[in-house]
């Protein structure tokens, strides 16, 4: 008879393999997801006070507390309302409806700084370290007695110190700040209690789980804030901070994914912007981690842009990784290509002969002012017997008088005195002897200078006084003759 063989062992294991693949898979998903907060962890109604306990508090010597101090669901609180210890500028809440408000906000508050994803783990002594932003934690952690402890950063830098099990602040120990940290946005979540020595100065809220107390001398700038146990101080100084920024909100963390599509194409010579784009909580940087940009451009790590101005043509393939510190980090590979630039024609500086431009329109004449005289003399009138004295008639026994002046007349002269000139050769234009005298008080004109026909042309002279003299000149000539014929004919009248 054939043996047949059970498949009922086979399908066991398979399933105890298969759940332990699901809860490794589980839980390596769930150390993805850590929480993170971009501010301070938020007290709520549990800010304004400087001690705040759940089972009993107690003080001895002469402890002040600047804030208000709190106690629920314990109801005994000792050395306060009748001294030693000393309230300045708060309230003393006892299990009433504030101090459990307050209460249930330091749960809220204290789960919140115990979620946070250490960015370092393992650390117990904190004597001589600078701490930069961001969370801390150990099991029990210390700083020894005068030990001293920095925190370097900003206004906005937050420091969260979580110990698992306890805290121990030696005596005469130092906090100290730089670069606008302060004391506001520091926290201390203890798993159990903590204790802080004498004289030391202490800097930030505690929020225990169970108890907190003090010892002789001790200062505190920040909060004494234990959920179940007891407060118990010893002539010990609290200042709650004030002035501090709005608190933050803690959020799951999650792998960085880039989300950007392929890069646009550029061109010599043309400024250039692509942003890579990714998701992750926080929020990711960028490298190039492979190949090279085209020359010219830039990536800005933070902000993920692609930047600059190409300067050579060609194709170039870069790697570009996204990382937020959590694993895994997300790359891609991008190829970017560059074009030459649009060639533009140059124009032709001969293009050839432009047609002339029109002449512009010569303007008007404008007037001018009258010519100096001329030292030139004026041409003579053409002659003309005047209106009152007839020409002469030559005769048989007068001879014609001469071109050359008499010798009672004076010659014309080149200079401008008043004489006559001689004849020019050029043609003079006849003119009306009544239209000489256009202008003339005596005559027919209008006593104007400008007749309306046969004026004379302007020479740049005077032409009356030529003429005048002309005249008397010619009388003269007249007379002379005149008289030697009448004497003449006596003479011949005589001799009969």
């Amino acid at each position: 008879m054939a043996r047949t063989t059970s498949l009922l062992p086979f399908a066991r294991t398979a399933l105890v393999l298969g759940v332990a693949a699901a809860l490794t898979v589980a839980g390596g998903s769930a150390a993805q997801a850590d929480t993170i907060i971009d501010g301070p962890v938020n007290l709520r109604t549990a800010a304004p006070y400087g001690v705040l306990a759940g089972s009993t508090i107690t003080n001895t010597g002469t402890s002040v507390v600047r804030g208000s101090i709190g106690l629920s669901p314990g109801t005994s609180v000792t050395g306060f309302s009748g001294g030693p210890g000393v309230i300045v500028g708060g309230t003393q809440q006892v299990n009433n409806a504030p101090a459990r408000q307050a209460k249930a906000d330091l749960t809220s508050a204290y789960g919140v700084a115990r979620s946070l994803t250490p960015q370092e783990s393992g650390i117990s002594e904190l004597n001589g370290r600078s701490l930069s932003p961001g969370v801390y934690s150990g099991g029990a952690i210390n700083l020894a007695d005068t030990g001293a402890l920095a925190f370097a950063g900003d206004e906005e830098s937050v420091f969260v110190i979580q110990a698992a099990s306890s805290l121990t602040i030696g005596a005469a120990t130092t906090m100290t700040f730089s670069g606008g940290a302060s004391a506001c946005n520091v926290f201390w979540q203890v798993g159990s209690s903590a204790t802080i020595g004498s004289a030391a100065q202490f800097r930030g809220t505690v929020l225990a789980q169970q108890s907190i107390s003090t010892t002789t001398g001790a200062t505190v700038i920040g909060r004494l804030l234990a959920r179940t146990g007891a407060v118990t101080l010893d002539t010990t100084n609290i200042t709650v901070p004030q002035g501090c920024a709005a608190p933050g909100t803690p959020s799951a963390t999650n792998v960085p994914t880039i989300t950007s599509e392929s890069p646009s194409d550029g061109t010599v010579g043309t400024p250039y912007s692509f942003e890579v784009t990714a998701s992750g909580n926080p929020a990711p940087t960028f490298t190039v981690t492979a190949g090279t940009l085209p020359a010219g451009l830039t990536l800005d790590s933070d902000s993920g842009v692609i930047s600059g101005t190409p300067t050579t043509p060609g194709s170039t393939t870069v790697t570009i990784v996204a990382d937020n510190g959590q694993n895994p980090s997300d790359s891609v590979e991008y190829t970017i290509d560059v074009d030459e630039a649009a060639v533009v024609p140059v124009p032709n500086p001969n293009p050839g002969p432009s047609p002339a431009p029109s002449p512009a329109p010569s303007p008007g004449p404008s007037p001018a002012p009258s010519p100096a005289p001329s030292p030139a003399p004026s041409p003579a009138p053409s002659p003309a017997p005047t209106p009152d004295v007839p020409a002469p008639s030559p005769t048989p026994d007068v001879p014609a008088p001469s071109d050359s002046p008499t010798p009672d007349v004076p010659a014309p002269s080149d200079s401008p005195t008043p004489v006559v000139p001689a004849p020019s050769d050029s043609p003079t234009p006849v003119v009306p002897v009544t239209d000489r005298f256009d202008g003339f008080d005596g005559g027919s004109g209008s006593g104007s200078d400008s007749g309306t026909g046969g004026d004379l042309a302007f020479t740049g002279s005077e032409s009356t006084v030529p003429l005048t003299i002309g005249g008397l000149a010619l009388l003269a000539g007249i007379a002379l003759l005149v008289g030697a014929a009448v004497r003449r004919r006596r003479g011949m009248t005589s001799e009969k």
